[in-house]
Parts: C-alpha cells; structure tokens; sequence
C-alpha cells in the first residue's frame, strides 16, 4: 500500500494529528502555521480548524496522544510473566522501537526540554512558551512514575544496589530521544548498531557474584 493510500484509510483527525506532529518537530510550535499543517494533511485550514479549534489544542492533543501510545506499549510489556531481564529489554526495544516508528516525535519533546519560557526573555514577551511543557508534567512525569515502580518492584534481587533508579531511567531514554533526533548525525556520533539495551543492563543491573574457586 502507497503512503498516499495509507493517509487516506486514515480518519481526518488523525491525519491531522500526523501532518501536525511532522510540522512541530520540522519548525517548532511558536512557526507552525495552521494552514501549512493543514496541507500536510490534504484539507484546507477551515477543515482543520472544524477538528481542533486552536494551534494549542492541536498541539496538545499531538503530545498527548503520543504519550498516551507510548503508556500503553509500555504496559504491555511491564504486566508480563517474563524475568525480569527479559521485561527491562522489553521495556527498553519498545521504547526504542516506538521512537524509530515516530521519527517527528523525539524532536518535539527534546525542544520542550529545552525551550524553558522562564528563562526566556523572548518566549515571556510573545506571552509564555508551548502548552507542552504543563503537557509534559502532566504525562511524562506520571509515566516515569510508573516505569520506575516497576523497576523497584520487579527488579528488587537484580538491580545494582544503591542505583538511583529515576535517574538512571531518564538517562536511558534520553540517549534513546537523543539518537533518535540526530538523524544522519546518529551513526557518526554514536557508532554503528544500537546499544541502548546493553547501556541499561550495565546501568540497572548488578554483576553477577564472582564464583569462588573451587
């Protein structure tokens, strides 16, 4: 199937929703421009205005639909019966694989990482930064919560002792949001072949006890 075929078996809030979450991560949210997402999508800006009535709410339904997909992959794999190295690189794969398959996502969140409207004489001027920074309180931080319950639940005979677990799980996934961003630069920086998992396990993992010799 075309991707022209696929767009159109798509409802049109959803292809607003893609053609919208391109435009973001292209140009940012304060130069998106309605019309031009609009396009994206093959309608024009009235059509799109008829779904989501505002540049913010198109924004926020962008984040949180995403974060929403991502919560719910995720789940999937920390309710199985597996080990618990086999669930941590579950966790970690699909976290990865999400990324790859949403190419335009990593982008916006990093640009919310770093765009803080307090210290941004600028963004305080034009009256704030992007409604995804509460976007991201509200969502990211609760699923962070979540996945770090787990480690501590599941992980309790297999994690390095004394690990800051929260810290360790957002330098995972900040490798994984930054790789992902980077595009041609990614090879050049970090090397051939993905080594999230590998990096997790020497993080959250303890070595196995040295076998005394017989």
């Amino acid at each position: 199937m075309s991707r022209q075929a696929a767009a159109n078996d798509l409802s049109t809030p959803e292809r607003i929703l893609d053609a919208a979450e391109r435009e973001f991560a292209a140009v940012g949210y304060a130069p998106a421009r309605l019309a031009d997402i609009a396009a994206r999508a093959g309608i024009r800006r009235p059509s799109l205005l008829y779904h989501f009535a505002s540049k913010e709410l198109l924004y926020r339904a962008v984040v949180e639909r995403a974060f929403d997909q991502l919560g719910a992959q995720l789940m999937r794999f920390m309710t199985g019966e597996a080990a618990f190295e086999g669930q941590l690189a579950a966790v970690v794969r699909s976290f990865a694989s999400f990324l790859e398959s949403r190419p335009s996502l990593a982008p916006i969140i990093l640009r919310e990482l770093i765009d803080d409207p307090d210290h941004d004489e600028d963004a305080t001027r034009r009256g704030g930064g992007t409604p995804g920074r509460a976007i991201m309180l509200e969502r990211v931080v609760p699923l962070l919560s979540v996945v770090e319950a787990f480690l501590r639940e599941h992980g309790q005979a297999r994690l390095r002792p004394g690990l800051p677990i929260r810290a360790a799980l957002v330098q995972v996934a900040g490798n994984l949001l930054l790789r992902s961003a980077t595009g041609s630069l990614r090879v050049p920086l970090w090397g051939p072949g993905d080594h999230a998992l590998e990096l997790a396990n020497l993080l959250f993992l303890a070595p196995p006890p040295v076998k005394a010799p017989q």
